[in-house]
């Protein structure tokens, strides 16, 4: 049996002769190591799949194939950062599976159709990936599942540990029916116990977390639950366009199944849910358990009393009130919650946000909370933060995005809900990103927030803007003598040209193990741009934990060349990846710095990123400066327009 076929279906592939030359590859037998890497980048996926395991016996990756797919699917020119074959290997079939299950197209799949259209794709690709997106209203290749794809069901509840849904599910519809019994394998008998939601669908969110986690029971799906037909609650009506079909009136018409098939294998133990043969008025029911047992084939395990999944990880990125009304009805007895996600296009309103605050408050006067990581975004102003921080004191990872509103009604600091909080009380956090858009924020807050997190290891700030004459000098003093744990700093849209001093400060007192500063303008108000570069390549040599260096955005232009001295003298950088991109670095520079790299090479293959650097300048010079690096660089480059960066070139005029 091949190894990427499923039980009863014979793998066929293309191109027979490739396949017949590269079987004898045992370890001790077999083509030449280098003609089986050339052969590599012209073999299908599924031969990719099939010949992999004998081809590692025999001590040859599979990398360059993997990556030779991922060029033809995104493009010669898109960057590719992935170093294993594995990852690579990965890449490829979560790409390709959605769109060969669904049926959607893009230019590879409709070139490559003869090798993805078949079974043994899936089946291959279903071993690899670990997340499944449901699409509701595409029913046929649901109902595969359910049919002729059986034991690909099968495989995907052993393997799938994420479970995402892409639109609004109408629960009067009979097809909806195959949709949430896929769910309820995956979630209740499979692995799966991350959900994400991308829309606003309140009623098919209760569906979701009851039973998984949380002892609350949503009214609405409790009668939709218990009886024989589903009909529309009030709490069905959304409030954006995404969640429209939840909207409609749940009353289900003929014409809406006249094209649907499906056909249980056995009929209902039970008769609120039982099926007759040609009728179109079939009963409805959204009760996971009594679903498992409709479609159940007739050889699968007896009917009983199936497991309820728990969630641990939930994220939902279009919510809106009403969702956020049921979320937070589950929050005080949700004990397996472990991540919260939640994403909104607008701005939350402060009343939603407090009410998640006070479920977040009672899940953890419970103390049997578990929930460690906290994502929200967008708030809108920055009290709100440690309002949510109080109501939570044992999350340990939290990210924030703050859109301060200029019009409407302010929060006030006497609300009832701060009352007692201690605001200057020790946090347990480890990671923390805040992302700012404000005509100015006040630093105190951001400077108040580290002095409460002594044990932050992983830190990301984006955005802050302070008054004219302010600078982020305070910012970085804080971080000096509060975060001393700190081995991850990310430091994004900051002005920090003002305070090399303090970032010298900061290097000299930390174990960083990665640094990132993406637009900070860190040379902007420096009289003297390259010895001030080479005070900071200095420093930074003497950062021995260091393996990570991002200086993207930062226009470092010509002066490009001096970080070539990371590497330099007897004791060099250990960094392995280097950022460089975005920098308006002419061809003309990039081979002065690949002779000086050449000269003072890194004791590791280094990633170096080039995205986004004006290479077709001179096309042949920033090729011949590739072509100096590629024997100790990992490079990552893409398609550059420079008439779409006009207003970079002229800032660096």
């Amino acid at each position: 049996m091949d190894v990427c076929c499923p039980p009863g279906v014979t793998h066929r592939p293309v191109r027979v002769d490739l396949v017949t030359a590269l079987k004898p590859v045992c370890p001790n037998a077999g083509l030449p190591t280098p003609l089986i890497k050339d052969l590599l980048l012209h073999l299908t996926v599924c031969q990719l799949d099939e010949l992999q395991p004998a081809l590692n016996q025999r001590g040859i990756s599979t990398h360059s194939g993997w990556i030779g797919v991922l060029q033809d699917m995104c493009g010669p020119n898109h960057g590719l950062d992935l170093h294993t074959e594995e990852e690579a290997k990965h890449e490829v079939m979560r790409s390709l599976f959605t769109l060969v299950f669904y049926g959607f197209t893009n230019n590879f799949v409709k070139k490559n159709i003869a090798n993805l259209n078949n079974p043994s794709f899936l089946w291959a690709a279903a071993k690899c990936i670990r997340h499944f997106l449901l699409t509701a209203n595409t029913h046929k290749p649901l109902q595969s599942l359910t049919a002729e794809q059986w034991p690909l069901l099968n495989l995907l509840e052993k393997r799938i540990t994420s479970v995402s849904v892409s639109q609004s599910i109408d629960l009067s519809n009979r097809k909806t029916q195959t949709g949430l019994y896929i769910l309820h394998r995956l979630l209740d008998h499979g692995e799966a116990k991350e959900v994400i939601v991308h829309v606003q669908c309140p009623i098919m969110l209760a569906w979701l977390l009851h039973g998984r986690g949380s002892q609350y029971i949503n009214p609405e799906l409790k009668d939709l639950m218990h009886s024989k037909k589903a009909s529309c609650t009030s709490q069905t009506a959304s409030t954006s366009a995404d969640g429209a079909s939840c909207s409609r009136g749940l009353e289900t018409h003929a014409s809406e199944d006249e094209d649907d098939q499906v056909t249980p294998c056995k009929r209902s133990k039970l008769d609120s849910v039982s099926v007759e043969e040609g009728s179109r008025k079939a009963d409805l029911t959204v009760d996971p358990q009594v679903l498992c047992q409709t479609f159940t084939p007739c050889e699968g395990p007896s009917a009983g009393t199936c497991p309820w999944g728990q969630i641990s990880c939930l994220e939902i990125r279009q919510c809106g009130s009403d969702s956020l009304r049921v979320l937070n009805s589950t929050l005080p007895t949700f004990f397996c919650l472990r991540s919260l996600t939640l994403h909104s296009f607008s701005t939350f309103r402060d009343l939603d946000v407090l009410g998640l605050a006070r479920g977040l408050k009672q899940l953890t006067d419970s103390s049997r909370s578990s929930l460690t990581d906290l994502s929200i975004s967008v708030l809108p102003y920055t009290e709100l933060v440690e309002i949510l921080l109080d109501a939570s004191p044992n999350v340990t990872s939290l990210y924030v995005e703050i859109q301060t509103l200029i019009w409407g009604p302010r929060f006030s600091s006497h609300h009832p809900t701060t009352a007692g909080s201690d605001m200057s009380a020790e946090l347990p956090l480890e990671k923390l990103t805040v992302k700012v858009a404000e005509l100015q924020t006040d630093l105190r807050f951001i400077t108040s927030l580290l002095r409460r997190s002594p044990h932050l290891t992983s830190l990301h700030l984006a955005g802050m803007r302070l008054p004219s004459g302010s600078s982020q000098s305070h910012l970085l003093t804080t971080l000096s003598e509060s975060n001393h744990f700190l081995r991850r700093l990310n430091l994004e849209d900051l002005k920090l040209s003002d305070c090399l001093p303090e970032i010298l400060n900061l290097l000299r007192n930390c174990k960083l193990e990665e640094l990132l500063f993406n637009d900070c303008r860190l040379l902007e108000k420096c009289s003297d741009k390259e010895e001030s570069l080479h005070q900071l390549v200095a420093v930074l040599k003497s950062v021995s934990s260091l393996h990570t260096l991002g200086l993207a955005q930062n226009r470092l232009a010509k002066n490009v060349c001096v970080l070539a001295e990371l590497f330099s003298g007897p004791s060099p950088s250990l960094v392995k990846r280097l950022d460089i991109s975005s920098n308006f670095i002419q061809p003309a520079d990039l081979l002065k710095f690949a002779e000086e790299l050449r000269t003072h090479r890194p004791p590791h293959r280094l990633t170096l990123d080039l995205r986004k650097n004006p290479a077709d300048r001179d096309c042949d010079t920033w090729n011949n400066a590739l072509k100096r690096l590629r024997p100790f660089c990992v490079l990552l480059v893409e398609g550059w327009k420079s008439t779409d960066t006009m207003v970079d070139h002229i800032s660096n005029m």
